[in-house]
């Protein structure tokens, strides 16, 4: 039976909530659009992994006549702004751990995978609030 892409976006989101309570999560980003749309990358950061864990989560956008938008949230609210933009416009996401980097993608099948390599970080730092 195939697992439909929300089932396998679950299986990767487990791996996100691992990461933050491991403290091993370095950063997520959401990547690769169908076409050119406006918002060009999602960005999460750590802002804050002491008791209640919170994100800096910023918009980046492909016109520089709109500004980037940043805004904090914790892990449930950060889950509902990536759950969002999933396949509007990003097939894939990206979770870099200072254990391993995991992406989580979407083909044009609506088939989803997920892979992991070796990590890109070594150290979690948190983000700088402008």
């Amino acid at each position: 039976m195939m697992l439909t892409y929300q089932e396998v976006f679950a299986k990767f989101w487990e791996q996100v909530e691992e990461s933050v309570e491991v403290g091993d999560f370095a950063k997520l980003t959401m990547a690769k659009t169908i076409g050119k749309p406006d918002l060009h990358n999602v960005f999460v950061r750590p802002a804050n992994l002491e008791d209640e864990p919170k994100f800096l989560v910023k918009l980046h956008y492909r016109s520089r006549q709109v500004d980037d938008e940043e805004e904090e949230y914790t892990l449930n609210q950060t889950l509902e702004v990536i759950k969002q933009h999933l396949k509007n416009p990003f097939w894939t996401v990206l979770l870099f751990t200072t254990a391993k980097d995991v992406t989580f993608k979407i083909n044009k099948k609506d088939v989803a995978t997920i892979t992991e390599k070796a990590p890109t970080f070594s150290e979690v730092r948190l983000a700088d609030k402008d």
